[in-house]
């Protein structure tokens, strides 16, 4: 995830570096989204794309807040934030699991805070997302992997908000590849229209229109299965790749490994990051990230074109994810 730092290391915001599409600042989101430089980009923000700290029942090196506190501190964000974006701007919140301290069972803290960030600054919430990660280790441990009483927690919620019902979105930038089913569908041309056992009403022209891919589930993976397919052939598939973030060979973590730098715990995958950008701004618009972390979202935002600006409160953390943007690569490729 791309930032999880919640201390505040540096009081006001000063620049970490700069690139051609954006900067990274290093000092506390709250005190720097209230003061200069940072106010001049109120009103001209398009996507809040970010992954504050989670609210766990144990503290983290990256100084996660606990409990009712956490609620409140990230409640205390909304209007600061809906200052910053255009009338038809996005936020989107990742936000994990948390259990309660020494019991199997899982604290609803997480939807609280979100519940409480939303009516704060009084906003819609546009939908709500799962970002699937099949390579999660087993946690939590004792539960899983000791007593064996639960599952894994393989999943987080990511939340779009916005203060407009219709946000500035157009979900034929993110089409997926049409499933096997739904090429040969086409190219076939014909299918069993009638009634499901869902209730639906398939006519005989639905499907066959070619629109170059299929849209995606709010179940977030890299390729899906077209919903129009399964329902066409009452077919229910559980092909898809997840969204992982497990890769050791990027160069940002080897930059880290070499020089034994600390990387950051908590990074967010790209194709999540990737996902919003294309599905939510254009190229030239601006997107922000208020707890950057490994400025994953800005290393993105660079690579579609976007323009971003991200906030750091670890300086350390704020030098070393630098290191993305040292190297040509395709989001997709990583």
């Amino acid at each position: 995830m791309s930032g999880k730092t919640g201390t505040s290391h540096r009081r006001d915001a000063t620049v970490a570096y700069k690139r051609r599409q954006g900067t990274l600042y290093v000092g506390d989101s709250r005190r720097s989204l209230a003061r200069a430089p940072l106010t001049r980009y109120r009103g001209r923000v398009q996507l809040i794309f970010t992954s504050p700290p989670f609210p766990l029942s144990r503290k983290k090196k990256y100084g996660n807040l606990q409990g009712e506190a956490y609620c409140e501190w990230l409640a205390d964000y909304a209007p600061l934030l809906v200052e910053y974006l255009t009338r038809d701007g996005s936020i989107v919140i990742e936000v994990g699991n948390g259990w309660d301290a020494g019991q199997p069972t899982v604290s609803t803290l997480a939807v609280e805070a979100l519940l409480a960030f939303k009516k704060r600054a009084g906003l819609h919430l546009c939908q709500e997302f799962i970002c699937f990660n099949p390579a999660r280790l087993p946690s939590p441990a004792q539960w899983v992997t000791v007593e064996r009483c639960r599952v894994k927690d393989a999943f987080t919620r990511v939340w779009w908000m916005s203060p407009t019902p219709r946000p500035k979105a157009d979900n034929t930038r993110v089409l997926t590849e049409y499933s096997d089913a739904m090429r040969k569908l086409l190219e076939r041309g014909t299918y069993n229209p009638g009634s499901r056992p869902s209730e639906h009403q398939i006519g005989a022209t639905s499907f066959l229109a070619n629109h170059g891919g299929a849209i995606p589930p709010n179940v977030l993976t890299p390729t899906v299965e077209s919903v129009a397919a399964e329902i066409i052939t009452d077919l229910v598939s559980t092909d898809v790749l997840s969204i992982a973030n497990t890769s050791t060979t990027d160069p940002y973590q080897r930059y880290c490994r070499q020089r034994k730098l600390p990387q950051h715990p908590a990074r967010m995958p790209m194709k999540l990051v990737e996902f919003f950008v294309d599905f939510l701004t254009d190229p030239g618009d601006l997107v922000l990230d208020p707890f950057a972390g490994s400025n994953t979202t800005g290393y993105v935002a660079g690579m579609k074109k976007r323009r971003w600006i991200g906030i750091e409160a670890d300086p350390a953390y704020a030098r070393t994810s630098e290191q993305r943007f040292l190297f040509k690569q395709s989001p997709r490729s990583r």
